[in-house]
């Protein structure tokens, strides 16, 4: 069963960064350290598990860091306002590639009392922001796949799936306990970046 993105209460900003900043990110982050990326559940420390998410985190520059922190700032009000509840601050932004074969499993980031993490009782409201364009015809400067995909499992609820389609520039904020997925990349290079509010 399809659903929509009021289906899934996702709070979406179109404009959170203009192209040419996507752009000059992206070119900055074609060449800096990175490590794959870690997942949380049963430890409270991360591991590298590549069976649920295989991607790449990157090390962005430090003024990167301090211009997207800033824009986060800025958002959080509006966020808080559109799911009616208090967010105090977030945690850093995880700059991540996603190459061909890359994916994360469907899991949730928080707020359900399944991780050991303080990360777990932190998150109430995960954020993604897309860099790239995802595409279903193969160009230069946007991927295939990758899809972020959103499902409603639990009982009592309408239960369907939502694909949103990555634009550059866009900031989509949900629940941290939505089940959500990455799925496998097909075509090009998926850049995002991630963060959490509390």
């Amino acid at each position: 069963m399809s659903a929509s993105a009021a289906s899934f209460n996702l709070y979406l900003d179109s404009g959170f960064l203009d192209v040419r900043t996507c752009d000059e990110i992206i070119r900055e982050l074609a060449n800096v350290p990175h490590n794959p990326a870690t997942v949380y559940g049963s430890s409270a420390r991360g591991a590298v598990d590549e069976a649920m998410r295989k991607t790449i985190r990157l090390t962005s520059s430090a003024q990167t860091v301090e211009y997207i922190t800033a824009k986060l700032v800025e958002a959080r009000e509006a966020i808080a306002t559109h799911f009616g509840i208090d967010l105090a601050k977030h945690e850093d932004p995880q700059f991540l590639r996603y190459e061909v074969g890359d994916f994360f499993v469907a899991h949730q980031d928080g707020n359900t009392g399944l991780m050991l993490s303080e990360r777990e009782q932190f998150r109430k409201i995960s954020v993604v922001i897309f860099l790239s364009r995802q595409s279903d015809i193969p160009a230069p400067d946007s991927y295939g796949g990758g899809s972020l995909v959103f499902t409603e499992w639990r009982p009592g609820r309408n239960p369907g799936q939502y694909s949103l389609a990555a634009e550059p520039g866009t900031l989509v904020a949900f629940p941290a306990e939505t089940t959500h997925e990455v799925t496998p990349v097909t075509a090009g290079e998926r850049y995002s970046i991630v963060s959490w509010y509390g």
